[in-house]
C-alpha cells in the first residue's frame, strides 16, 4: 500500500520522508510535533515553533489525509491528583492559535483514552485533531509499549516532526514506531539536513558555546573539537572554566563536578573571554562595570562578555566557513548585559547565507537572535535545543531509529 522509498541526501544521510509516502488520501496520520511554546494568560506568546510545524501539516492537508497532532507542553506531573495543577500545561491555547494560523477548525481531544472521546477522532478527509498534552499520561515518559500501541491504534501512519524530543525514549517518539509505518516530517528532514552540514563542516569551523549546564554541552564539544578551529566560550559555563584555571569566579560558587568537567576539556581550542561586564547584584540590576577575565572582583558576578572579547570573537567568526552557536553570552534579558550576546548574534547573521554556513540552536539563543531582527539572515535556526546537541554529539536518538540511517 505504501512505497517506503528511501531518500538519499548528501554525506550518505538516508531519511524516510513523508513526502515519499503514497496513497495518503483518507489515511489517518499521527504527527508528533513540538508545540511546546511560551503561553501567557492562555495565549501563545511566541509561535515560532508552531509556524515551523506548518509545512508538514499543510502537506498532509494537500494530500487529503486525516491528521492527529501530538505534542508535549512543559513538564506536568502525572496522576489524578495533578489535574488542577496541570491546567496550566494544557495545549488548548496552542490548538486555538494553530486554528487561526490555518484558518481551519482544530478538534481538541482532552483525553484520547476516554471511549466517549474516540468519536471525535473519527475524522473526515482534511480534518485536524489535536490531543491534549501527551505528558499527562504516565506511559509517555516511561516509553510504555501498551500506551504506545493504544496511541498508534488511532492512525495508520506515524510522522515524527519533532527534532526537539527525538533524543527522548518516550512512547510518542520511540515505541509507537513499532506499530505504524513511520516517516520523518518536513521540519525534521530539514533539521537533519542542516545539522549534517555541521557534522561535515567547511573549514574554518567555529563553535560558539554559552548558557549554563556544562554537562549537556561537553559531549558535543568533545565530538566536534577535532574539526573546530575554535570554541568560543561565554555565559554561565565561563565560571566552570575559570574555576578549572583556578581564577576568581567572584561570588559565584562552582560545583566541583563542573570544575572537573571543564578541566578535562580545556585545550588550546577553548577560547575564554578576555574581559567581563560585571555587577555586585545577582539580579543584574546593579551598575555595570568592566574587568579583565582574570580579575573578577569578589562578591561580584559576570553577566556578559566585555568589549575586548567581542573584538576577539569577531575575528574568529569573520574568518569562519561554518558556525554553530548554542547558548547566550550573558544575561541578555537585562538592558545592561545584553550587548555581548546581541553582538555575537549580529556577527553570526552577517556571516551566514553564502559567506559561511551559520546554524543557531537553543531557546534562549533563538530568543536573543530574534531581538536583533536578523533571524532570516541565519541559514538555519534549529528547534532542537538539547536534541540538537545530542545529535551533534553522536548520542543515541530513539526518535530517529527506523527513520534515518
Amino acid at each position: 500500500m505504501f512505497r517506503h522509498k528511501i531518500m538519499i541526501f548528501s554525506k550518505k544521510l538516508k531519511i524516510k520522508s513523508i513526502r515519499e509516502a503514497k496513497d495518503l488520501k483518507g489515511k489517518t496520520v499521527i504527527v508528533r510535533c513540538d508545540l511546546n511554546v511560551p503561553v501567557k494568560d492562555k495565549r501563545v506568546a511566541d509561535n515560532y515553533k508552531i509556524i515551523k510545524s506548518l509545512p508538514t501539516v499543510r502537506f498532509l492537508l494537500s494530500k487529503k489525509a486525516k491528521i492527529i497532532l501530538v505534542s508535549h507542553f512543559g513538564r506536568p506531573k502525572t496522576g489524578a491528583k495533578s489535574k488542577i495543577e496541570n491546567k496550566k500545561y494544557s495545549l488548548k491555547p496552542v490548538a486555538e492559535h494553530l486554528s487561526k494560523l490555518l484558518d481551519k477548525k482544530i478538534i481538541f481531544v482532552d483525553d484520547f483514552t476516554n471511549k466517549d472521546n474516540l468519536k471525535k477522532l473519527i475524522l473526515k478527509e482534511g480534518q485536524i485533531a489535536m490531543l491534549e498534552n501527551i505528558r499527562f499520561y504516565k506511559g509517555e515518559e516511561k516509553n510504555d509499549e501498551k500506551f504506545a500501541k493504544k496511541l498508534a491504534s488511532l492512525a495508520q501512519i506515524y510522522v515524527n516532526d519533532a527534532m526537539a524530543v527525538s533524543h527522548r525514549n518516550h512512547a510518542s517518539v520511540s515505541a509507537i514506531k513499532k506499530y505504524l509505518p513511520s516517516y520523518a516530517g518536513i521540519l525534521l528532514q530539514d533539521e537533519l539536513e542542516h545539522l549534517r552540514k555541521v557534522l561535515h563542516p567547511s573549514r574554518p569551523f567555529v563553535i560558539i558555546m554559552g548558557g549554563a549546564k556544562i554537562a549537556t554541552k561537553t559531549v558535543m564539544i568533545k565530538s566536534l573539537k577535532k574539526k573546530a578551529k575554535a570554541i568560543l566560550i561565554g555565559g554561565m559555563i565561563t565560571y566552570d572554566f575559570l574555576a578549572a584555571k583556578n581564577l576568581s569566579t567572584g561570588k559565584y560558587k562552582v560545583a566541583d563536578k563542573n570544575k572537573k568537567i571543564a578541566k578535562k576539556i580545556l585545550n588550546r581550542k577553548i577560547i575564554l573571554p578576555l574581559d567581563f561586564v560585571y555587577s555586585d547584584k545577582s539580579d543584574g540590576l546593579g551598575k555595570a562595570k568592566v574587568c579583565a577575565f582574570d580579575s573578577l572582583p569578589k562578591n561580584n558576578f559576570q553577566f556578559d562578555i566585555g568589549p575586548e572579547t567581542i573584538k576577539l570573537y569577531a575575528k574568529y567568526i569573520r574568518n569562519a566557513k561554518t558556525i554553530v552557536w548554542n547558548g547566550p553570552m550573558g544575561m541578555f534579558e537585562s538592558e545592561h548585559f545584553k550587548h555581548g550576546t546581541l553582538a555575537i548574534a549580529r556577527l553570526v547573521a552577517s556571516k551566514s547565507r553564502g559567506k559561511a554556513f551559520g546554524l543557531v540552536g537553543g531557546g534562549e539563543t533563538t530568543e536573543a537572535l530574534k531581538m536583533t531582527g536578523d533571524v532570516d539572515y541565519v541559514d538555519w535556526v534549529s528547534t532542537g535545543g538539547g536534541a540538537m546537541l545530542a545529535y551533534l554529539a553522536g548520542e543515541k536518538m530513539p526518535g530517529l531509529k527506523g527513520i534515518t540511517q
